[in-house]
């Protein structure tokens, strides 16, 4: 009798651990998958001899993957697992022990708005005065008379923190209007020209959520921060549909040389600007591109939320995946600006501006109702948030809406979560938020063989680096910054979903540089980690740009990691698997798109 029961109670825990495995249904359905379309299955691709990191926690590390018809057949050892699967007309790649991870997940980017940019005056990396003016001067030459020049990246931080003003390039825009972008999108410097044009003098008021800075005279300086950006915006015009698809192209290939094959778009929407280009932009260039075969990456596209119900609509008709390369993801609204321009909302206020909190880019109010709208209607919700009192504003907001709307799976997420209170990172994970986290990053010296034109005029740094940390250490003062500043440890330890992305064309797109970084966190100049506490694994780091960034946008049925089942994207890496977690440094030799190789 004491036997029976032994092995029955054995035979509960062996079935209790095994349901356990087979429970998660994105397992299940992908194993479904595996095994319907293996009776008589024929890879197209073999993939042998390399270290892959699958990203499922269920099979982490392999060394073969089959595919077939743009998707993952098979991941394992090769003599038990691929092997079987190939026949004469199977493509066989064998990596000689290289690393393959799945296919990279920029969490946040402007993609189209990016891609413009590498076409106009590029600012980003300047670091004095005179040759800031030389490449405004330079771009001036080919333009007509009355013709706006356009561009930006600029960041005063790496000139000593002095602003540009009107004065540095009046002189030599004397027939054109400028507009001029901070590398934040929260703040653009104005020749006067575009001044006039847009009728601000020194009687014209701040909008609520904006700001139009003067001099001690009174007199417009040609900044504009946040909402004081769309006095100005409306007046430019409007670029064409052919240079906005060509944007699309130039975009999709700089990602793809970064081992990138999807990215979340937040479209052209920044503070001030039309709440139309976002829907613009997808109508005329992500529905041409997918209809007529010219998709190179995966979007998942966001919408400025005072549109929700367009994007419910428009769901309801077509469902959240257009296509394998299109995914309606869901609204995003702003709660405050950014660290650089002195407008993200914190408790205490700037040591550098003793009397400035920061602002609230959109009434708490407004945010409120246009949340619990969407919510209702099932959309998924993202808002900006970088300072300490931004976040929670935003996080006690989710929660009364949670509690109001009822439980369900909607996966709230915070875009930055840059600076946080004492506490503030534990309800992420007790309230389920996803944590989508940008930081400032470089470029790789092997770029410029791709991308010659535009990365000519970049002169970052040749690492990735965390270069907020002088700045948060100006305007925050040392306690502040050491103490809550992109906590990804913490947030981690709290079970919050970790989603990494680039914010381009705010920063690089480059995340195996970012990983680097979220591994060491040694900002230029320092000698040890700024928050050393908060330094991740390659592992986490790795989930944060897969398997994590596919769930923070409900992708990940499709993608976030090499299962059966999945698409087929994954990148070649250039070392040992050792090297890669030892240092954190790595380099993109090829990227495959749905099996097929895209880059180079």
């Amino acid at each position: 009798m004491k036997l029976f029961s032994l092995l029955s109670a054995l035979l509960v825990l062996l079935i209790s651990v095994v349901s356990l495995h087979f429970l998660q249904l994105d397992y299940w359905s992908n194993l479904r998958w595996s095994l319907s379309s293996q009776s008589s299955a024929v890879a197209d691709l073999v993939v042998t001899n390399a270290c892959i990191y699958t990203s499922d926690a269920y099979l982490p590390f392999a060394d073969s993957i089959a595919v077939r018809n743009g998707r993952i057949l098979r991941v394992g050892n090769y003599s038990s697992v691929v092997q079987d699967l190939r026949r004469d007309g199977t493509k066989e790649l064998n990596l000689e022990g290289k690393i393959v991870v799945p296919g990279l997940i920029d969490s946040h980017v402007h993609l189209i708005f990016g891609g413009l940019q590498m076409a106009q005056v590029e600012l980003r990396g300047v670091n004095n005065k005179d040759e800031f003016v030389r490449r405004v001067q330079e771009a001036v030459r080919t333009k007509k008379q009355g013709s706006w020049v356009l561009g930006g990246g600029w960041n005063n931080d790496l000139w000593g923190g002095e602003l540009p003003v009107v004065s540095w390039i009046d002189d030599i825009t004397p027939y054109n209007p400028v507009w001029l972008s901070r590398m934040d999108g929260h703040m653009g410097l104005a020749n006067s020209m575009a001044l006039q044009l847009a009728g601000i003098t020194e009687y014209t008021k701040d909008p609520n959520g904006g700001a139009i800075m003067k001099t001690i005279t009174g007199e417009p300086n040609g900044l504009l921060v946040d909402a004081a950006m769309k006095l100005l915006l409306s007046w430019i015009p409007e670029v064409s549909v052919d240079e906005r698809r060509a944007a699309l192209v130039r975009a999709s290939n700089l990602a793809l040389m970064r081992g990138v094959t999807t990215v979340v778009d937040f479209g052209r929407y920044y503070p001030g600007s039309s709440l139309e280009q976002s829907w613009e932009d997808f109508s005329d260039v992500y529905r041409w591109a997918d209809t007529s075969g010219k998709m190179m990456i995966r979007v998942c596209l966001f919408f400025p939320m005072e549109t929700w119900s367009r994007l419910l609509d428009l769901i309801s008709k077509t469902g959240r995946a257009l296509s394998q390369w299109i995914y309606l993801g869901g609204v995003k609204a702003f709660a405050d600006g950014s660290l650089g321009s002195n407008s993200a909302l914190f408790y205490e206020p700037y040591a550098d501006e003793p009397h400035n909190y920061g602002i609230h880019v959109t009434e708490l109010e407004s945010i409120f109702n246009m949340t619990m709208a969407s919510d209702r209607s099932g959309l998924q919700v993202a808002v900006h948030a970088i300072g300490d009192k931004a976040n929670d504003l935003i996080l006690d907001m989710y929660e009364s809406v949670g509690s109001t709307n009822g439980m369900r799976d909607r996966r709230f997420r915070i875009e930055h979560a840059q600076h946080l209170a004492p506490g503030s990172a534990a309800r992420f994970g007790e309230q389920g938020i996803v944590a989508s986290m940008q930081w400032m990053g470089g470029l790789s010296s092997s770029d410029s063989a791709f991308l010659p034109g535009w990365l000519d005029a970049v002169s970052p740094q040749p690492d990735h680096l965390l270069d907020d940390a002088d700045l948060a250490i100006k305007k925050l003062g040392l306690d502040r910054a050491q103490t809550g500043s992109y906590l990804f440890r913490s947030l981690l330890a709290s079970n919050a979903q970790l989603a990494f992305g680039s914010d381009w064309p705010v920063v690089d797109i480059n995340p195996l540089g970012s990983i680097r970084t979220a591994m060491k966190r040694i900002p230029p100049g320092w000698e040890s980690a700024w928050i050393s506490s908060e330094c991740l694994t390659l592992n986490d780091a790795l989930n944060a740009y897969t398997i994590s960034a596919a769930r923070a946008s409900f992708l990940e049925d499709d993608l976030g990691s090499l299962s059966p089942g999945k698409m087929a994207d994954f990148v070649v890496l250039s070392n040992s698997w050792d090297e890669f977690a030892a240092e954190g440094s790595s380099s993109v030799e090829a990227t495959y798109v749905g099996g097929l190789q895209v880059y180079p």
